[in-house]
């Protein structure tokens, strides 16, 4: 079944930028093929892939058949668009790597198994250029498109114009002609009648409805997104640390499902429409509940819940939501125990650390924590602090300080988490033989 009213859905949800005229039609009576290019320039998709492969997801939820298109070619290119300078170009056996762990994320939101006429695919654009000679190229394809129909995109100007240092390469030039072959290829091969992309593709992709158009006779149609920035001008996907990313081993789920919880209350509701595949009346009611009671932030916790499950999966959801339970006030030492050691030491990254020999694992707790790491700069501080009720040790608060500290306290043998006052925390562990 076709759902008529994908781009009404689209507008909505405020991820149409562009639409050329004849697309909603097209996608009104019938099963349309479309894809959308990705970058494999890593082996992981970051969240700012991530209005793609929604864009690929809602067009398969509607019956259209998606391809997803790693630019294995175009990613030895470097495309102009929205850039200042050339990327780093990549030899194949990386891409090919790169390509199947790409795959296996995107088969998270994709069903690239099902035995439905809309199965979702994925191709390599190196798979057709690798054997195109430079002669051949030119003779097929250049002659179709005019330097004066390329000049006049804007990728291209903002890269000649007057602040631009770095020129632009030849190569980056031919970057909106094999990006519209590949188009064209696809309408060929696959029936491929759509294009979809960021805003800043529009001049790529319109270049390629115009190699269909003129080699192949046919109708091709596009259509992209706006940007996704924030609130406070901001470079959406951003942490201080650089991406957020999907793959668990470069941000953990943790720091996943933290980023999302701690968006504006402005970016909360976008980011809810554009990112999740909840439904209108429930995006409405989220934002009329969130309303009422803003520092609750339910919609802040649903988008956090919502992308978590279907990047990682509701078991690391679940750990990171009693992670964070524990960071900010409520858990217990079995708790702290329960939970696995890389998603503990991930909560706790940014609190001073201190390491001790394993003969400090029976120790008085004075001694502990003025003399043999820097939690107190001295025993009478420490004394102080602990006789009224300030310190804790894995969430159970100290009960004088005559206590000593054994090898049982020691979670996994390994860390000892202390926390003076209500936010300050401090990780001793102990350290490798």
């Amino acid at each position: 079944m076709i759902d008529m009213s994908l781009v009404e859905e689209l507008k909505w949800r405020g991820m149409i930028h562009d639409i050329m005229p004849g697309t909603e039609e097209l996608l009104g009576k019938e099963q349309v093929t479309a894809y959308v290019g990705i970058d494999p320039t890593a082996d992981s998709l970051h969240i700012g892939h991530l209005v793609g492969v929604m864009m690929l997801k809602r067009l398969q939820h509607a019956g259209h058949k998606p391809i997803a298109l790693v630019g294995g070619a175009t990613g030895m290119i470097g495309d102009p668009s929205g850039k200042s300078q050339e990327r780093n170009l990549m030899d194949e056996s990386t891409l090919r790597k790169n390509q199947e762990a790409l795959k296996k994320q995107i088969s998270r939101f994709l069903d690239f198994d099902t035995d439905a006429s809309n199965r979702a695919v994925m191709v390599n654009n190196y798979d057709w250029m690798k054997e195109f000679s430079f002669l051949d190229f030119i003779r097929d394809i250049g002659k179709h498109i005019t330097v004066n129909y390329m000049m006049a995109k804007d990728s291209v100007k903002k890269r000649l114009g007057s602040d631009s240092k770095s020129g632009m390469s030849f190569t980056e030039f031919t970057y909106q002609l094999v990006q519209g072959y590949d188009f064209q290829v696809l309408y060929r091969e696959h029936n491929c009648k759509l294009q979809m992309g960021g805003s800043d593709q529009w001049g790529n992709i319109i270049t390629g409805t115009e190699l269909i158009r003129r080699i192949e006779r046919g109708e091709a149609f596009a259509l992209t997104w706006p940007l996704i920035t924030k609130s406070d001008g901001g470079k959406f996907g951003k942490t201080e640390e650089g991406n957020v990313w999907l793959d668990p081993l470069r941000t953990t789920p943790y720091k996943f499902y933290q980023f999302w919880l701690n968006v504006s209350d402005e970016d909360a509701e976008k980011y809810l429409k554009i990112f999740t595949m909840l439904g209108r009346e429930e995006i409405e009611a989220l934002v009329t509940e969130h309303g009422e009671a803003p520092h609750i932030r339910v919609m802040q916790k649903k988008l956090a819940e919502e992308l978590s499950v279907m990047v990682h999966s509701r078991e690391e959801y679940d750990m990171a939501v009693e992670a964070s339970g524990i960071l900010f006030g409520q858990g217990t030492t079995e708790s702290l125990k329960k939970i696995r050691e890389d998603l503990f030491l991930s909560v706790f990254e940014g609190v001073p650390q201190f390491e001790v020999p394993t003969s400090d694992m029976d120790l008085d707790v004075l001694e502990l924590l003025a003399v043999e790491t820097g939690v107190f700069s001295s025993k009478g501080e420490a004394r102080r602090m602990v006789s009224g009720g300030g310190v804790s040790i894995n969430k159970q608060k100290l009960t004088g300080p005559e206590q000593r500290i054994t090898s049982d306290d020691f979670i996994n043998n390994k860390y000892l988490l202390v926390q003076k006052g209500k936010k300050n925390y401090f990780l001793i562990r102990v350290k490798e033989s």
